[in-house]
């Protein structure tokens, strides 16, 4: 009797991740390796770009917004830096080069023209970075790293939904 109890106990705790991977059926899960590298470039691109944004924005709520960003992402980043050391990943420190792209260009723009350029950057990045904590929050396979992508979904969604209408405020007045 005990045995069969050990024997499911055992069978339960390894059919866990097969159970989640099949509680996505239809859905391919996602490489929670992959996830925390595209995470960390994401937000180290963030801060990098925000702290462009402090700089040169005219815009008061652009500015605003910059810093949120700032405080925000290297509070998210250090939360997956430690949990990914935690689980034996190593992450990039430094920005990858469609990130210094970015930067080197926006650097180069001033006054409405930079915070036209700028808010759309935000924007794009902040769509792009739902996707990928969506992705990891639904798919991945490692639970700490599902909840830490739920928890900093709910973060990136608020940015998007503050930066939407300032970049789309832009992009109405964007000269012909």
């Amino acid at each position: 009797m005990i045995r069969t109890l050990f024997v499911a106990a055992i069978t339960a705790i390894l059919a866990a991740p097969a159970a989640h991977a099949q509680a996505t059926a239809g859905k391919a899960a996602v490489n929670d390796t992959l996830f925390a590298t595209a995470a960390a470039l994401g937000g180290l691109a963030e801060v990098s770009l925000s702290e462009l944004g402090v700089q040169k924005a005219t815009d008061p709520e652009l500015k605003r917004f910059s810093q949120q960003m700032i405080d925000e992402h290297r509070r998210m980043n250090n939360e997956l830096w430690t949990l990914a050391s935690q689980k034996r990943i190593s992450l990039p420190r430094t920005v990858d080069a469609r990130a210094q792209f970015c930067a080197q260009s926006l650097a180069g723009l001033s006054g409405e023209e930079f915070d036209r350029c700028y808010a759309k950057a935000q924007h794009v990045a902040h769509m792009d970075s739902v996707a990928i904590f969506e992705a990891e929050a639904q798919r991945g396979l490692d639970s700490d790293m599902r909840a830490l992508a739920a928890k900093g979904l709910t973060h990136i969604r608020q940015h998007l939904a503050t930066i939407k209408p300032i970049a789309m405020k832009y992009e109405r007045e964007q000269p012909k």
